[in-house]
């Protein structure tokens, strides 16, 4: 068996190290490689002026500390301190102190959309080697009777509810994707922010909400997705939603109510995605993924009128939507397709370039949904939802008939914190951790499953292992309940697909410590050996 390989997205370029790696910021989607040779402070500053000018960055918005953006740009600070300067000549920023450095100037609305960024960057960057991990213990194993439920869990052929089952089983080690370093979460600036909220609000305040969600809210939801995702939109457009998977069940009636029933969906893809759509009652209809991520000429060919998309990082692959297919795509929403973009996991990525979201290239074909799920915590039950204008109304008829809209204490507290910019201190710090446990999931991979290939290393939350060769014939649903027998849990990779394709697993790394993260691949090593054996 040779070296487990990571499997890079198309035209992407693997190094040894990160040193190589293009870099950029999520701030207004800065990526420092478009800057001309001797001209990075007049290019930084025009950036800027465009972002004032174009209302992504409204009067009121603290940019980033000029030691914070020029780390992420890795440029010498005085590039930023002197660009802001001379925005501040201009009178378009001023200082405040402890506040920071603030837009002070209105904003100019043009006629016409900002240029759009390249599509066709290629991704490249390698992981850090992680230091040595503790020794592990491979004859740990789950007591028989919990080991049998597992058994019979991934035996199923009924999957409906299998992932909420799977979380309520006990384990060691859990590899389940789609779960930030929840230790993290910023207890103590929640609940400053929190105490701010409660001290400035009347009786009135706490009575029902607009079923929209609350102003301040959206208004700070517009103000993150100017800033991080390139997306320009107006607060009216915004309906706070609880989480993606309500924004879909929200869709999905109003959707079948315009006559588009089959809905074209990723293969491999999420299962609980697939599920919420189908639980409305929509029709799905798969369509291939590979590096490139969707395959838009299949989407033509399946005939469906709309399609569900994670175009930033696609689960499970981890593929980013190339340029080539983003053209593609955009030609067949022209043509009357409707694109549902998730923007699963858009703000962890490591080793390649930020990714603009679809909504910013074209608003009117996009419905784009957001949460806080995998940047905070899944509890919070929060996200965002936006809609082309026609479908708006019966959006928010939905939302209001559903629940009468998110609770609203919740929504202010989170709206301080994207307001005051400790939510994106908390995306710096949280950045950092995962990547150390990815690194460490990549080394563990390399030493104790070397036949896998690994998908998806530079950005997200989770890493998808595929096996060929003399284990292309492995039922990768029998080596998760191995698995889960000797206390880890995964998901096959053959629950997130439709049609046959090679096995594999999908191994979340972010909410484990590092020597867990070792012991439980060793794990997993263990279990494929129990597996060989008894085959």
């Amino acid at each position: 068996m040779g070296r487990s390989t990571v499997a890079p997205n198309k035209g992407s370029k693997v190094s040894a190290g990160t040193s190589g790696a293009v870099v950029g910021s999520d701030f207004l989607q800065l990526a420092i490689d478009e800057a001309p040779p001797g001209g990075r402070t007049t290019w930084l500053a025009d950036r800027l002026r465009a972002a004032i000018a174009d209302g992504r960055l409204p009067v009121g918005t603290r940019l980033p500390a000029s030691r914070v953006l020029a780390q992420e740009l890795r440029v010498t600070r005085g590039v930023v301190i002197e660009a802001y300067r001379r925005l501040a000549e201009s009178g378009q920023i001023a200082g405040r102190g402890r506040l920071g450095t603030v837009v002070v100037a209105a904003p100019v609305r043009p006629s016409a959309r900002p240029p759009a960024r390249p599509l066709d960057r290629p991704a490249t960057g390698a992981p850090v080697q992680p230091p040595a991990q503790p020794a592990v213990r491979p004859d740990a194993r789950l007591p028989d009777g919990e080991a049998e439920c597992g058994a019979a869990l991934f035996g199923s052929a009924e999957r409906e509810g299998v992932v909420d089952t799977l979380r309520t089983l006990p384990c060691r080690i859990d590899f389940s994707p789609g779960v930030p370093d929840l230790a993290a979460f910023p207890r103590t600036a929640w609940l400053r922010a929190e105490r701010a909220v409660l001290a400035g609000l009347t009786p009135a305040d706490f009575g029902y909400g607009d079923p929209r969600g609350a102003p301040a809210l959206r208004r700070a939801v517009v103000g993150w997705l100017a800033r991080n995702r390139g997306i320009l939109a107006d607060p009216d457009e915004v309906v706070v939603v609880a989480g993606v998977a309500q924004a879909l069940a929200l869709l999905g009636p109003v959707l079948l109510a315009e006559g588009i029933g089959p809905v074209a969906v990723e293969d491999p893809g999420s299962l609980g995605a697939r599920q919420q759509l189908e639980y409305v009652g929509l029709t799905l209809v798969p369509v291939p993924v590979d590096a490139g991520g969707l395959d838009v000429r299949a989407l033509r060919a399946c005939g469906a009128r709309a399609v569900l998309l994670t175009p930033a990082h696609q689960f499970p692959t981890g593929a980013v939507l190339d340029g080539e297919r983003r053209r593609e795509l955009l030609a067949w929403v022209a043509d009357g397709g409707l694109v549902i973009e998730d923007d699963y996991d858009a703000e962890h990525r490591y080793d390649r370039p930020p990714v603009p979201a679809l909504r910013s290239l074209l608003p009117e074909g996009v419905c784009y949904a957001g949460s806080v799920s995998k940047l905070l915590a899944p509890a919070l039950r929060i996200g965002w939802l936006l809609v082309p204008p026609e479908r708006r109304e019966a959006i928010v008829a939905a939302k209001r008939h559903a629940d009468l809209g998110n609770g609203v204490l919740t929504q202010l507290v989170l709206a301080r914190l994207m307001d005051s910019g400790e939510l994106e201190r908390h995306l710096r710090h949280v950045r950092l951790r995962h990547r150390k446990r990815r690194d460490v999931m990549l080394r563990a991979l390399a030493a104790h499953l070397p036949a896998a290939r690994v998908h998806g290393a530079a950005a997200g939350l989770h890493l998808t292992v595929t096996f060929d060769g003399a284990f292309g014939d492995l039922d990768d649903t029998a080596l998760a309940s191995a698995a889960l027998a000797r206390g880890v849990k995964v998901h096959p990779l053959s629950w997130h697909r439709i049609q046959p394709g090679p096995p594999g697993l999908v191994l979340g790394y972010a909410a484990d410590p590092a020597h867990e993260i070792d012991e439980g691949v060793s794990l997993l090593a263990a279990a494929l050996g129990d597996l060989r054996r008894d085959g």
